[in-house]
């Protein structure tokens, strides 16, 4: 959009704020949330299963005991699960807009959970990592499906 001067407006205020079409932008579709979620408020995928209304995750019946940012990284994967969020989107959804990017932590964290949801870390069957870009939850498995 042109300003007075007719000169374009930049999608960057000066105080160097983006506008909340940009911000947007890089967010998954709301529509790409997981069914299942919406009617029952929990998602499973074989023996996990991400209670929302709790804030647990259990493993086979037994609670994960996964920490409150641990919760919160589990329970965005499974809102868009089978999509690849990346390590930047991750960061920003459970740290906040205005945290420097350091995927260390992520990293960190990511291991930690899988020490507690995982038979085998190093071969994992709910959380997989997609190299270079971000992480993926297993897709949800219904009944219905084979």
């Amino acid at each position: 959009m042109p300003s007075i001067s007719g000169k374009p407006k930049s999608r960057i205020t000066t105080s160097g704020q983006c506008d909340a079409s940009m911000l947007m932008a890089s967010r998954p579709v709301p529509t790409a949330i997981n069914t299942a979620i919406a009617k029952e408020n929990r998602f499973t995928a074989r023996g996990l299963v991400i209670d929302y209304d709790k804030y647990r995750v259990f493993i086979d019946g037994r609670d994960a005991n996964l920490t409150q940012n641990e919760f919160k990284l589990v329970a965005l994967l499974g809102r868009y699960a089978g999509r690849v969020l990346t390590y930047d989107y991750l960061i920003k959804e459970i740290r906040g807009p205005n945290k420097a990017y350091d995927n260390q932590i992520l990293r960190v964290n990511m291991a930690n959970i899988r020490r507690k949801i995982e038979e085998n870390p190093a071969a994992p069957k709910y959380i997989f990592t997609e190299v270079g870009v971000g992480y993926r939850m297993a897709p949800e498995k219904r009944p219905d499906m084979n």
